[in-house]
């Protein structure tokens, strides 16, 4: 899974930190958010997506791996 934030759509709900603090933060000049570590660990996965989803401004961008292709 990877994250991202635009700083440009988010409108400092701070859901995203009350979701998953591990991961995300909200400037102190101006509460935007702002990504507190790139690489997630497998047990904030659920976190991140909740805090993606709850995301008024829609400023989070969650994109899940693709699952290995096997040849046939």
């Amino acid at each position: 899974m990877q994250v991202s934030v635009d700083r440009d759509r988010c409108c400092s709900s701070g859901m995203c930190v009350m979701n998953a603090p591990e991961v995300f933060d909200q400037d102190d000049r101006d509460s935007l958010v702002r990504l507190r570590q790139i690489a997630l660990l497998p047990e904030q996965f659920d976190d991140v997506r909740l805090a993606a989803d709850l995301c008024p401004g829609r400023a989070i961008t969650v994109t899940e791996d693709q699952p290995a292709q096997t040849g046939a």
